[in-house]
């Protein structure tokens, strides 16, 4: 016969080919695992198996009942039914003894049901019911009480999932209440034993000052040790951060505002000048020098310590602003007001002393909102730290961040928002912006000519000297590293297109809203470089505004003056007839006086500078006679310096339209009558009145107004003994009227006190008064007065006839 053949054919080359090598280490781990848990599994079959004979050998069968609790005459009874029921052993044959004793040496004799009648090993039934499984299930005594068990994470192995668990510790309550109990008297013992000592207020204080001065000495040797070797010292920084965090009520709201300004000072002195970018993985993975590496190390420390401190200031901000209290309620409600405006100034510093180094967007977003914050402290702060960085940004760069995040904020609040927001544009340093110019008119760069070039052109000692010159100027331009002018431009230019945008919408949609004086003193002083396109449209506005009447005086002079610099400027080429502003301004000069409106004279005083001086040509001498005596006029009912800045106004326009000394002279020409009421300043007849208020304003208490008066009475000369000193004759009306400012409530110079003569005999009482008039007093004050009954009927009829 031949051998059988195996079934499992074994597998071609070809097909061991196909197979993965992956496929195949699988099949083998999964062999593996297969024969490793058989083996356990009988592994643990052998062990439950000598455990069950253990036990069925040392313990003893229990009765399910307590045989204590059962009366002794019922026990009697129930051994002798006993008895008589059990079967002696003489009785069975040696065959049933021998297989008895054969099913107690097998294990599963004591682990299977006896009443079952099937043979041990019969395999289980797939129809069999749950209960009868129940049933067959072997029933054990519970003699001590089941523990519980705590899971704890698996362990992983080659071989699978190990699951761990634990016992739970039992633990006796009535232990536990004893412990309790004998713990209690011990505490209450503790603390008669050490009660807690009362400080008075005295030694808090003095307590307090002792804790304060450790915490400065702390921040002082923190910050000096930064400051002597930054790069060394870089981690300390983190240190005096976490100092932010003071959990002692008693200092913790004063050392956190120390800390915040420490750290400010600290980074305004080890900032580099230069902004610091994180490293690409190539940079990271390159080997360096020790310097480079020490140098890297102390940048990341200094960006990283620079970002947190900036989250924790706004931090402590949004505290303040959600009226929120901290868990630990280590500082109150009422101190995070004092630590914001802390924080607020230490963001104000770093936005002016930081413009060019990391995270200066951010805290320009954090400042912008609080420019309209209702603290006006605040407001005012952060206002004045956004018009410095303005003042001293030459390039640009820093202002022009700072007006978009501001126009699109404006915006946002639909355009309600504080003026001030507004008048900070004013100091932007935009004087000239890129107009727009063909393509053969923009200078290309220079270019340095090739080495091809300079052989057919120049000799070899002229192409010696052409290299050391090119070599010069790249050294010149290296040295110089200035921004070059034409991205200085286009900044500036890309500022006032949005500057424009936010004054144009304010223009249209909110004309009665509080921010129209501040866009229209910002369109007076960027009117000059505003597009020609603009000028008709943003003219017609603006008289629109002066004839609706619901201007204050100091918003419709800023319409005049934002009139004219659109005239004076490019708007020579249009054909605009501006009339209608010279008569507004003629009739609001008589609302300025002493009081109030008397700052609202220097808006005046630039408004004639551009309007009759610069315009001299387009403006007729009837026009300027009415302006000479007004101004004179005013000049009487105004302060010492606003007179000084009008009368030095009245001497340049003498000087420019010299047939106006005329109102010199008492003689009148022409027909007519002066009209000083009329608003019409080219039909009032101006040249037919003379300047009398010189001759007032001869006598006024202020030196140099009388003096000014005094040279103009004289005509204004250069030259003799009546012509002005250099340094009033040089300055221009409006730089008097800020160099003799009475701001400080003082005048400059001082005046002089009137002497009055004294009288050696000072009139007292009765001297006053005629001999005459004196007797009849005295008679009628010795007259005793008689009493009578009082009758108002005669009074009555008196007044009735």
């Amino acid at each position: 016969m031949k051998a059988r053949r195996n079934k499992k054919q074994v597998p071609s080359f070809r097909k061991l080919l196909k197979t993965s090598k992956v496929k195949l280490e699988n099949k083998l781990k999964n062999k593996q695992f297969k024969q490793q848990s058989t083996i356990k599994k009988y592994r643990k079959e052998q062990r439950k198996l000598r455990q069950a004979v253990k036990d069925a050998v040392s313990k003893k069968p229990v009765p399910l009942e307590d045989p204590k609790e059962k009366q002794p005459g019922k026990r009697i009874e129930r051994e002798e039914e006993e008895e008589e029921e059990a079967l002696p052993l003489d009785m069975m044959d040696e065959d049933d003894l021998q297989l008895m004793k054969d099913l107690g040496q097998r294990a599963s004799f004591l682990t299977r049901d006896i009443s079952s009648s099937e043979p041990v090993h019969v395999k289980k039934r797939k129809h069999e019911s749950v209960i009868d499984k129940y049933e067959k299930i072997p029933r054990t005594l519970q003699t001590a009480p089941e523990k519980e068990l705590i899971h704890l994470l698996p362990i992983k192995d080659k071989s699978g999932i190990i699951p761990q668990t634990r016992e739970k510790p039992v633990i006796d309550s009535n232990q536990d209440e004893e412990d309790q109990e004998e713990m209690e008297p011990e505490e209450g013992n503790e603390i008669i034993e050490k009660p807690i000592k009362e400080l008075t207020l005295e030694e808090h204080l003095i307590e307090r000052k002792k804790k304060l001065q450790e915490r400065k000495m702390h921040i002082a040797a923190l910050a000096s040790a930064i400051l002597s070797d930054p790069e060394s010292n870089i981690k300390k920084l983190k240190e005096l951060r976490s100092m932010l965090m003071e959990q002692d009520p008693d200092v913790a709201v004063t050392v956190r505002k120390l800390v915040i300004v420490s750290l400010m000072e600290l980074f305004k002195d080890i900032t580099p000048s230069y902004k610091i970018r994180p490293l690409t993985e190539a940079e990271k993975s390159t080997k360096i020098r020790k310097e480079t590496q020490k140098l890297r190390e102390f940048e990341e420390g200094l960006v990283s310590q620079y970002k947190f401190y900036l989250e924790n200031l706004e931090q402590m901000i949004k505290d303040w602003k959600q009226r929120k209290l901290k868990k630990s309620n280590v500082v109150s409600l009422k101190a995070y007001k004092g630590l914001a405006e802390v924080a607020v100034k230490s963001l104000c510093e770093l936005l002016v002393a930081l413009p060019h180094f990391n995270f200066h967007n951010n805290i320009v977003v954090l400042i912008v909102p609080l420019m309209n914050d209702m603290s006006k402290l605040v407001s005012e702060m952060c206002c004045e730290a956004v018009k410095k960085l303005f003042k001293q940004d030459k390039l640009g760069q820093a202002s022009l961040g700072v007006i978009k995040v501001i126009s699109g904020y404006v915006k946002g609040r639909n355009y309600e928002v504080r003026p001030e927001m507004l008048k900070t544009f004013l100091c932007l340093r935009i004087k000239e912006i890129e107009v727009k110019k063909d393509t053969e008119d923009i200078n290309k760069p220079k270019k340095f000519m090739t080495f091809k070039e300079k052989r057919k052109t120049l000799s070899r000692m002229q192409r010696k000297w052409k290299k050391a010159e090119e070599k010069l100027e790249r050294e010149l331009r290296e040295a110089e590293a200035s921004e070059s002018t034409e991205k200085k431009l286009k900044l500036h230019t890309e500022t006032l297109n949005i500057v424009f945008v936010t004054y144009f919408r304010i223009l249209k949609k909110a004309q009665r809203s509080p921010l129209l004086p501040a866009v229209l003193e910002g369109l007076a002083k960027f009117a000059h470089l505003i597009n020609v396109e603009f000028f008709d449209d943003l003219l017609v506005v603006l008289h629109s505004l002066i004839e609706s009447g619901d201007l204050s005086y100091q918003e419709s002079l800023h319409c005049v003056q934002t009139a004219f610099h659109i005239l004076s400027g490019q708007g020579d080429v249009l054909n605009i007839d501006p009339m209608k502003f010279y008569t507004h301004l003629y009739k609001t000069l008589f609302k300025l006086h002493a009081g109030a409106t008397n700052e609202g004279v220097e808006t005046v005083l630039q408004c004639l500078d551009v309007m009759l001086t610069k315009r001299r040509k387009q403006v007729s001498q009837q026009r300027a006679l009415a302006f000479i005596k007004r101004l004179c006029t005013l000049a009487l009912h105004v302060l010492p310096n606003s007179s000084i800045g009008i009368l030095a106004t009245n001497r340049i326009l003498m000087h420019t339209f010299p047939k106006t000394d005329l109102l010199l002279d008492n003689e009148s020409q022409g027909s007519g009558v002066f009209l000083p009421e009329l608003d019409e300043p080219e039909y009032c007849n101006a040249q037919n009145t003379a300047l009398w208020e010189l001759h007032a304003l001869r006598r006024h208490y202020h030196p140099i107004v009388r003096r000014l008066a005094v040279h103009l009475i004289a005509g204004a000369p250069s030259e003799g003994s009546e012509a002005l000193k250099p340094e009033l004759s040089r300055r221009s009306a409006a730089e008097l009227f800020e160099a003799y400012s009475m701001a400080a409530m003082t005048f400059n110079p001082p005046v002089e006190s009137s002497n009055s003569k004294r009288k050696d005999k000072v009139l007292q009482g009765d001297s006053f008064l005629n001999e005459e008039l004196n007797q009849l007093i005295k008679r009628h004050c010795s007259q005793v007065a008689t009493p009578l009954p009082l009758d108002f009927t005669k009074c009555l009829e008196t007044s009735l006839r």
